[in-house]
């Protein structure tokens, strides 16, 4: 009975961490993730430029260095992103850095809403702990190329 019982308590120890195991700190960047993408579907550049650093710089799919002010310009014009459904595959910190890495899936042009048809990308997203909190500071964003 003894000895039932206390593989009983091992079990509920891994398990609970393994449910809990992510940090308040991964927690914390999955959230900022799906909430700043939430933000650029909507076109908040107030919202967004609390969350981007002052220097927020972006690698694009088109392989162009674009900055906050040239995104805020696109956006204050008229311009939609399309929609991207973002899946992270590894987060990384070091010391007040947080690396995410993933894929993603980009709407096409044509709005096209079978997500099987939308563009492949792989993106790296950099983000800095602030006095203030994480904040966005590097993206960069590939077209995923067939071989």
């Amino acid at each position: 009975m003894m000895k039932t019982c206390c593989c009983f308590l091992l079990n509920l120890m891994l398990v609970a961490t393994f449910a809990f195991g992510q940090s308040d700190d991964e927690m914390d960047i999955r959230k900022l993730e799906k909430h700043w993408t939430e933000l650029l579907d909507k076109g908040d550049t107030t919202s967004l430029l609390e969350i981007w650093s002052e220097n927020y710089v972006v690698n694009n799919p088109n392989g162009k260095i674009v900055t906050t002010q040239d995104i805020v310009a696109l956006m204050k014009g008229g311009h939609k992103f399309p929609a991207v459904k973002r899946i992270i595959e590894n987060i990384t910190f070091n010391q007040d850095i947080a690396i995410v890495m993933g894929k993603e899936l980009q709407q096409p042009s044509n709005m096209n809403p079978n997500s099987e048809e939308w563009i492949p990308r792989r993106f790296t997203n950099v983000w800095i702990k602030t006095k203030s909190g994480w904040q966005l500071a590097a993206r960069q964003s590939s077209k995923v190329v067939a071989e």
